[in-house]
């Protein structure tokens, strides 16, 4: 499937509803999110940002959040998601965005399994100045690969994404089909690095 026909494009974002329910943040690849998928503030994190010179971490409201280029496979696309710093001042980035996709703007709407952290890139401090951007490589396998009764298939309206360290979700635009079954894991997210993603 054609990576255009997965995702649309989107100019903004739009601020959700935050979650109660948020796993702790850690700086261990290949560890998986869970519940809302909304990452919490670590040690490593605060310690990390603290070394970048002491800019605080990237509220979701600093951050216009977007689809970058996209590529799709055999059975996967690969879609790169831009955080761009819209505030008057500079902050940072660290860690893994956490990622699910859902049936509506809602929490409570999310699909399934939340992303799994992918072990290709390894998490570093990312500070952006106003105007600046950083993004992560999500991976989102087709849930026709998976039998429909393993799967339990559902149609996605939006991918629910929470910037690193943050518990207010933004929701992008896509046309998608999710496993509601929460044992099949459809998505994988990078960590986040600075520019806007290259080729994928």
């Amino acid at each position: 499937m054609a990576a255009a026909a997965v995702v649309a494009a989107v100019a903004g974002c739009q601020n959700g509803s935050s979650s109660s329910s948020a796993p702790a943040s850690s700086a261990a690849a290949s560890a998986s999110s869970s519940g809302a998928s909304a990452p919490a503030s670590s040690p490593s994190a605060t310690a990390s940002a603290a070394a970048a010179g002491g800019t605080g971490s990237c509220a979701a409201g600093d951050l216009q959040v977007k689809f970058g280029l996209g590529q799709g496979t055999a059975g996967s696309i690969y879609q790169v998601i831009e955080f761009m710093n819209v505030s008057g001042a500079a902050c940072t980035l660290y860690g893994y965005p956490g990622v699910s996709l859902a049936s509506g703007a809602s929490t409570s709407a999310q699909i399934g399994a939340a992303a799994v952290r992918s072990a290709t890139t390894t998490p570093a401090v990312v500070k952006l100045a106003p105007g600046q951007s950083a993004n992560a490589l999500l991976r989102i396998v087709d849930a026709g690969n998976y039998p429909t009764a393993t799967c339990s298939p559902v149609k996605a309206k939006y991918l629910q994404v929470y910037p690193p360290d943050q518990t207010s979700a933004i929701y992008l635009p896509v046309v998608n089909t999710g496993c509601s079954a929460s044992s099949v894991k459809l998505l994988t997210i990078g960590a986040v690095s600075p520019g806007k993603g290259g080729s994928v």
